[in-house]
């Protein structure tokens, strides 16, 4: 933590405090009734959480991306889904941030800080997956508004949030197809409605929900920066600080079944001493331990480059598929550990082992993500270029 400042080190030990007081001794109970953890919401948007990637004027301080890191870890060392609740949200004040016209930002960011206005991101289609160019879902220009039509899918706090930021096709005849891209900020209204809860394996509590536009109006100041068809480098753009998000969850998920599974080892006794002193069960520490740890190091190495300003796709790619894999890994070794109580719902373990899949396949599954690690490699001529 020493990279942070003593401001940010403040901010993720009071985080940490909020997590381990009020976050753990409700969480399981709460997950398992799949309830919206309402209290905690408002709770993190006193603690200011909401609003850690929002500058002045419009925030209080944007944080530094380790200390933004390091914050989301902790929410997902408590219950990864209360990070999942800020995910997206931040994605959508980076793009405002970054790309929004002035008119946008002050219309947005500062309720955004607060939480008052909670904001979603709209790029998964039924039917297209990873595929994000070959979605359907169209705005066409009507006098002084956009007329939406299509359907999203995946959509996280979609019950709840005030903004949208959703990307669609202002010109479906483009090419090359993502020239005709464009991301528009929609508000709930007629013609948008929330048309299904999905039913999940885990990140219970916080819903995802598939989106239904039939004939939405949206008015034409709400396009994104004022210029169509700089969506798709805009929404990848965002996708950077997302996948370094959705990486550090995974770190948070690894924390939590490590932190477990160790203090249980220490507790649980076999053949005349402690499980740990085991060879076989040592062993998994060890390995647990050390892949969370280089995990880690990846994540903050990708937070650090994101903060240079430089292009890190690639860095974030790397820090997402290793982390999220690293969680599976440590969530499975903590139920071995574990043994019958690593399957049982009185233990929080297997919540982490259904919790941990998501980062595989959230945010760009990890397919995607060797895709576009390999192909910056070849375009930065290695690792070390």
């Amino acid at each position: 933590m020493s990279e942070l400042s003593t401001e940010e080190q403040a901010i993720v030990a009071t985080v940490a405090g909020f997590v381990d007081r009020d976050v753990r001794p409700v969480a399981r109970d709460l997950e398992h009734a799949d309830s919206y953890p309402g209290e905690l919401i408002d709770q993190m948007k006193r603690l200011g959480v909401f609003g850690l990637a929002i500058p002045e004027p419009y925030g209080a301080a944007a944080v530094s991306t380790p200390c933004f890191v390091q914050v989301t870890e902790q929410l997902a060392r408590g219950w990864m889904s209360l990070a999942g609740a800020m995910g997206g949200h931040t994605v959508v004040a980076t793009l405002i941030g970054e790309f929004g016209t002035e008119r946008q930002k002050q219309r947005y960011l500062p309720r955004m800080a607060t939480g008052e206005v909670r904001a979603a991101m709209a790029l998964t289609e039924p039917g297209g997956g990873s595929d994000l160019q070959a979605m359907t879902t169209t705005a066409r220009r009507d006098g002084g508004d956009y007329v939406v039509n299509g359907t999203k899918t995946w959509i996280t706090n979609a019950r709840r949030s005030q903004l949208v930021a959703l990307l669609c096709k202002t010109d479906p005849a483009a090419r090359p197809r993502h020239a005709g891209i464009s991301i528009v900020l929609a508000e709930p209204g007629d013609g948008l409605r929330v048309s299904r809860d999905l039913p999940k394996l885990g990140y219970k509590g916080v819903e995802s929900c598939e989106l239904s536009f039939d004939d939405y109006r949206a008015p034409a100041e709400s396009l994104l920066g004022g210029t169509e068809g700089r969506g798709f480098a805009q929404m990848m753009k965002g996708l950077e600080i997302g996948r370094i998000q959705v990486a550090a969850r995974a770190l948070g998920v690894a924390r939590a079944a490590l932190d477990d599974a160790l203090r249980y080892a220490q507790q649980r006794e076999a053949f005349g001493k402690p499980i740990w002193k085991h060879q076989s069960v040592g062993a998994y520490l060890a390995d647990m331990a050390t892949s969370y740890t280089a995990a880690r190091q990846l994540v903050l190495h990708a937070a650090r480059r994101y903060d240079s300003g430089r292009r890190c796709d690639l860095e974030a790619g790397m820090a997402k598929l290793f982390a999220s894999e690293t969680a599976m890994q440590v969530a499975l070794n903590a139920m071995r550990i574990h043994g019958g109580y690593g399957y049982s719902t009185e233990f929080d373990v297997e919540r982490y082992f259904r919790d941990a899949p998501l980062m595989i396949v959230g945010e760009g599954t990890n397919e995607i993500q060797r895709n576009i690690i390999t192909s910056q490699l070849v375009a930065r001529g290695g690792v070390g270029s």
